[in-house]
């Protein structure tokens, strides 16, 4: 039986021949494993890919030296927490590492030079009722490209791009960040389309921050950042002023598309200390799952306060939820 491979397979796999990092190589085996038709024609071609895959996951758990014997600490995830996670990237000395100081409990090494940050950091940001990691990672330029970096991007939930709005190369350099970000199959959009023919394409929501607002000629460049990124939302941002850092927090939080809803016990006052974080369009029941499956099992109805609600309605499993809502399950 023939393999009958998409096109974009075999571009795929002269990539992966080529590559030399261990990291981007077991990346780049595994999406085309995910691009394999699976039927009987391609049994052989699939375990050889699996097998090649293990071989890669051992040399980069061993610090991606072969017959290395020790095992080198991974830089290149970062362990989700929070109500969501979002990566800074940017061209070198664009501030991110002066964002995650101001809005977080992280202490990056800052410098008024580029390529301070060797690696990435998180920190949390509080956020009203939660709190959304923010992670910090080296510069993208063509001095610099650490491609590591390409698991990150594609693990994050939302992508802030950080321009440095008083250098006037800023435009140049988020391009540079885009295109360098492209020829790796990472696509930075305004919005994740709904469908993905392919899929070794990895379409990332992004906003751009325009950050060191208020320094000379940042408005005209703000201008620039807008005709040559059409679309995305575009944010400023100076550590100076508090007020846009705190936009900077509502478009994040806007971005990341989810709902908080807050939960009470029959008879007690609602719990906004640990809400329960939902995708927009959510229900009753998918609240119900986040808590506990056999607790989901069990529930008969709900009752619910919230906007455009009357407090205490009635509700079934299937009743769609928005955010900041409180719920009170009856099982």
């Amino acid at each position: 039986m023939p393999a009958n491979l998409p096109p974009q397979y075999y571009e795929l796999e002269r990539e992966f021949r080529n590559e030399q990092d261990p990291a981007e190589k077991l990346r780049l085996a595994q999406e085309l494993l995910a691009l394999m038709p699976k039927h009987k024609g391609t049994d052989k071609l699939q375990a050889d890919m699996k097998t090649k895959i293990s071989k890669l996951k051992r040399l980069v758990e061993a610090g991606g030296k072969k017959g290395g014997a020790t095992r080198a600490e991974s830089i290149d995830h970062v362990d989700k927490e929070g109500a969501g996670q979002v990566v800074l990237i940017g061209p070198p000395n664009s501030g991110k590492s002066s964002l995650l100081d101001a809005l977080t409990n992280a202490r990056p090494l800052i410098g008024d030079y580029p390529y301070t940050t060797r690696e990435p950091m998180a920190g949390m940001m509080p956020f009203e009722t939660i709190s959304i990691q923010l992670v910090d990672t080296p510069p993208i330029s063509s001095e610099q490209f650490e491609t590591y970096l390409l698991g990150i991007i594609r693990n994050a939930d939302l992508v802030c791009v950080v321009a440095d709005a008083s250098d006037g190369g800023c435009i140049e350099g988020v391009q540079f960040v885009f295109d360098k970000l492209k020829e790796r199959r990472v696509i930075l959009v305004p919005e994740a389309p709904a469908r993905i023919e392919d899929v070794s394409l990895a379409y990332k929501r992004t906003i751009l921050v325009a950050h060191k607002a208020y320094e000379e000629g940042w408005e005209t460049r703000c201008g620039h950042l807008g005709e040559r990124f059409p679309g995305f939302a575009i944010v400023k941002t100076s550590i100076l002023d508090d007020a846009t850092l705190e936009e900077l927090k509502r478009a994040i939080f806007a971005g990341l598309h989810i709902i908080r809803v807050y939960t009470k016990a029959v008879g007690h006052e609602p719990d906004f200390r640990d809400p329960i974080i939902l995708k927009p369009n959510a229900t009753v029941e998918d609240a119900a799952i986040m808590l506990h499956k056999d607790f989901a099992r069990k529930l008969h109805y709900a009752r619910v306060w919230g906007k455009g609600k009357f407090d205490g309605q009635r509700v079934t499993n299937a009743f769609h939820l928005t955010d900041g809502d409180i719920i009170e399950f009856h099982l």
